[in-house]
């Protein structure tokens, strides 16, 4: 089972270990980093599904980590760990972007559960983003941000640029779209090539589609496609 990995930003030496092993113990993958100024290298080098981050920090502060994070993951869970007191600091936390704030000192009870509650909610966000983009076509449901499209409870794992072709075509349904616009917004130029490629993505999707008569992708001779859905 994939571990949940944590970027873990503090300075002080002796709480840092004492909280990377006890996330470890936990099953947690705990990736430590002391210097402000190489956070974000390792942020995008570890992919992680949390952040928690001290405020005060050598070459760059929490605040600015947190900016640059949020920029880079809008969705990404950051927990600001701080021995600050005032409300005003509280406050300019979650405006940069935190999702939850611990005074220190803190027990690594009250931060397990603080971490599994920022996950949960991440995880839920997400699955309901996924439910929001389900598109019903008929007899299948097509899901642009999963790129699947599932028929009768069988669900059919689609390649990047067939999803594309195939949203493009739903979102001008019952019209006619031009093939030219088709391969400059999915390849970038109109080539011959690029023509003689979206005709197998085009034939592909036909074929991903067949068990439903109420769908049609129309070829108009000349012009381009109508995806047609009764």
């Amino acid at each position: 089972m994939k571990k949940t990995k944590i970027l873990y930003v503090e300075d002080e030496m002796f709480l840092a270990k004492i909280v990377k092993e006890s996330l470890e113990s936990r099953g947690y993958e705990v990736f430590l980093e002391m210097d402000g100024a190489d956070v974000m290298k390792q942020f995008h080098e570890i992919d992680p599904d949390i952040c928690i981050l001290d405020i005060m920090l050598p070459n760059k502060d929490g605040f600015a980590i947190a900016e640059e994070i949020r920029q880079a993951d809008i969705a990404m869970p950051i927990i600001f760990l701080t021995a600050k007191t005032q409300t005003t600091d509280l406050v300019k936390g979650f405006h940069k972007g935190a999702n939850d704030y611990i005074r220190k000192p803190f027990s690594m009870e009250e931060l397990i559960v603080r971490v599994e509650n920022a996950l949960r909610y991440r995880n839920n966000e997400a699955q309901n983003a996924e439910q929001k983009d389900e598109i019903r076509m008929s007899k299948y449901i097509f899901n642009p941000h999963r790129q699947t499209l599932t028929y009768d409870k069988e669900e059919k794992k689609l390649s990047f640029r067939e999803s594309e072709l195939l949203k493009l075509l739903y979102e001008n349904r019952q019209h006619i779209i031009d093939r030219r616009d088709i391969l400059n917004v999915l390849w970038g130029s109109d080539s011959f090539f690029n023509s003689r490629t979206l005709d197998v993505y085009i034939t592909k999707i036909r074929g991903y589609l067949k068990n439903d008569p109420a769908l049609e992708i129309i070829t108009v001779k000349g012009i381009g496609y109508r995806f047609v859905m009764e």
